[in-house]
């Protein structure tokens, strides 16, 4: 069978953001958004999201399996549809991701997501599954995709019941451990549910999340 996921996105606005755009910003990341090349949208949105979109880059690129012609991970934008996470972004590109509001009822956000939805499930193939790394519990992503993908739409069974942050955690593991976690339709699943135990806490995982930046993760979705 092959597979491919759709990551939510980070969000745009917030402490991370702020970070991020300012001009006078010396660290890594911000000097680098700032030049000609300007950074992959991957590692822009993970910088944004710490934890939780971390997680989501690192298991979907550890365990796509995409039909020929299609791209194994894709990243849903706030006006720009998918887009690929290392298509390179700048400051103004996400400047104008935060301007947008992620929903349904907003044509800036859904119509270009509607596009490219219908233009990926053309290319795949009869057993293929689209696995979206997000919420499901709104409907801001599962009402577009569902309607484009139907039954192919699935979600991590694990998601029901955790937030952001274990969601993220619990990706990160699954990755480290080389674990596969178990997928089902969006079309009739309980969509919410008691959380889940807690996460035992991994010191490396939360490392990876600050990078010595001391900022608090600024979730999407």
């Amino acid at each position: 069978m092959t597979r491919l996921f759709i990551l939510s996105p980070a969000s745009c606005r917030g402490q991370r953001a702020r970070l991020l755009f300012n001009d006078g910003a010396a660290f890594d990341a911000a000097r680098r958004l700032r030049t000609p090349d300007g950074l992959p949208l991957g590692e822009a949105f993970a910088f944004l999201s710490g934890l939780y979109f971390r997680g989501k880059l690192s298991y979907a690129r550890a365990f796509a399996r995409p039909p020929a012609g299609s791209p194994g991970v894709v990243v849903i934008t706030p006006c720009e549809g998918f887009k690929r996470p290392d298509e390179r972004v700048d400051v103004a590109r996400l400047q104008r991701y935060a301007a947008v509001p992620i929903d349904g009822a907003e044509p800036r956000y859904r119509r270009p997501l509607e596009r490219d939805a219908r233009a990926l499930a053309r290319t795949l193939d009869g057993d293929a599954e689209v696995v979206l790394l997000g919420s499901v519990a709104s409907g801001k992503y599962v009402d577009l995709l569902g309607t484009v993908f139907g039954s192919r739409l699935r979600f991590p069974a694990e998601f029901v019941g955790r937030g952001d942050m274990s969601r993220g955690g619990l990706l990160l593991r699954c990755v480290a451990e080389g674990r596969e976690l178990d997928y089902i339709p969006v079309a009739g699943a309980i969509r919410h549910g008691p959380r889940p135990p807690r996460l035992v806490p991994r010191p490396g995982l939360w490392r990876i999340v600050t990078e010595g930046d001391g900022i608090p993760s600024q979730e999407g979705g």
